[in-house]
């Protein structure tokens, strides 16, 4: 059954209220042909974020409008570099997500993030690691996720590029992933053979990284 505007109205109030981090009492909620209004003044993101998640918790709204604002910051308010680096450091402290993938960008404390990683975990991650930062006004996930890597794949690749130049048997070249980094170990007969092997690798999709540890064989 179509709840009624004001039995909306009612739930989403109740949601906010059982949802300990946000302060109900300065939040406001209207609701008009069943699309749910916030309004008020929220102390930092990490609350106005709570607040729309708890209103999406409600059964039947299935259209949110946000109008909450931002209390201006006192003295304790931070600058858009103290921001970008407090980001760049707790995503660097993160164990889910792996160093050096993502780019940060901080204009009048809202962040934008870049890059790519492997999992959608990773993605999610990124996020909410530097959402509740002092200072910060909003967050946009721009990170995209890559194709994972498959050993068997890069070997194939490489394997097939290597015939392809009419070169040694490419079984001789052993290939190690972890996570976006490939490692080629093993024996080649030339110089030749060894460039189309790492060139191959760094084709793959999703590769960052690729370390050459393989020798010559005479």
């Amino acid at each position: 059954m179509k709840k009624s505007d004001s039995q909306l109205q009612h739930d989403v109030l109740e949601e906010l209220k059982w949802e300990p981090s946000v302060h109900a009492t300065e939040i406001g909620v209207e609701v008009k042909d069943g699309v749910v209004t916030l309004s008020g003044e929220v102390h930092n993101f990490a609350e106005k974020w709570h607040a729309e998640r708890a209103a999406q918790r409600v059964c039947g709204v299935n259209a949110l409008a946000i109008d909450m604002k931002l209390k201006a910051p006192g003295l304790g308010g931070r600058t858009d570099a103290d921001i970008a680096r407090s980001a760049e450091q707790v995503l660097e402290w993160s164990t889910s997500v792996p160093e050096g993938t993502i780019k940060v960008m901080v204009e009048n404390g809202f962040i934008t993030l870049r890059g790519s990683v492997g999992w959608q975990y990773q993605r999610l991650a990124a996020a909410a690691s530097v959402r509740f930062l002092m200072g910060v006004t909003g967050v946009s996930n721009l990170i995209t996720i890559k194709p994972h890597i498959s050993m068997s794949a890069v070997k194939d690749d490489i394997e097939v590029a290597l015939k392809r130049t009419a070169s040694a048997d490419a079984k001789k070249i052993h290939v190690s992933v972890n996570g976006s980094d490939i490692t080629l170990t093993g024996k080649v007969q030339s110089w030749a053979e060894r460039e189309t092997a790492v060139a191959s690798a760094w084709r793959t999709p999703g590769v960052l990284h690729v370390h050459d540890k393989m020798s010559l064989e005479f």
